[in-house]
């Protein structure tokens, strides 16, 4: 009942100077990511309400050669979304979906002999920033709502305990963020710049 959000929200997405530009204009779109460490599963990322993480985001890939796409320019592009039919993970009559997803895939790994995938921290690091198993697990729910001819979720929300102790023994984190994945693109209402000078380009 209460898993159809009413309102909109604004979204936010890292990228290049050059992909904005085109979005804006209408000559591409954002396509889903379908990286198997994706920790919502697959579809759009954006982060909630956050442009500067968005950036930071963006600047930190642009440090990074040799990437898939990538980033010459650290650039932010603002959304307006519905999230429609959400799996958000801040509800906590949505976590018994994941749970659920996680014993049935669990099982089938066990029946198949196979190890279930897991999460793990980049090199040098501690967060667990490769979400395989929660990128399987999320999937999985999306599945299990299939077979079941339930309703599709349009999108997933979820917050992300990320970073260094802002002090010590703080339960606040430097990166800490809320992101929501985008799978159904009926729910994109429409691509802004934000006003704000030092996240905007100039069309």
């Amino acid at each position: 009942m209460y898993s159809k959000r009413s309102g909109l929200v604004l979204g936010f997405h890292g990228c290049d100077e050059q992909v904005a530009h085109a979005i804006i204009l209408g000559k591409e779109k954002l396509l889903p990511s379908k990286n198997d460490d994706d920790w919502l599963g697959y579809g759009i990322y954006f982060w909630d309400n956050s442009p500067s993480r968005a950036l930071e985001y963006a600047t930190y890939l642009s440090k990074r050669p040799g990437l898939k796409n990538s980033i010459t320019k650290p650039t932010v592009l603002g959304a307006v979304i519905d999230l429609g039919n959400c799996l958000d993970l801040l509800d906590y009559e949505n976590l018994s979906h994941v749970k659920n997803a996680y014993e049935l895939i669990y099982g089938n790994y066990e029946d198949d002999n196979l190890s279930i995938p897991i999460n793990s921290p980049l090199q040098n690091g501690d967060d667990l920033i490769l979400r395989r198993l929660d990128c399987a697990v999320i999937e999985g729910v999306h599945r299990i709502r299939n077979d079941e001819n339930s309703p599709s979720f349009d999108s997933v929300r979820g917050v992300c305990w990320e970073g260094d102790e802002l002090y010590p023994n703080a339960g606040f984190r430097e990166k800490d963020h809320i992101q929501i994945c985008i799978r159904n693109h009926d729910c994109i209402k429409g691509y802004f710049l934000p006003t704000v000078d030092k996240y905007s380009i100039v069309i």
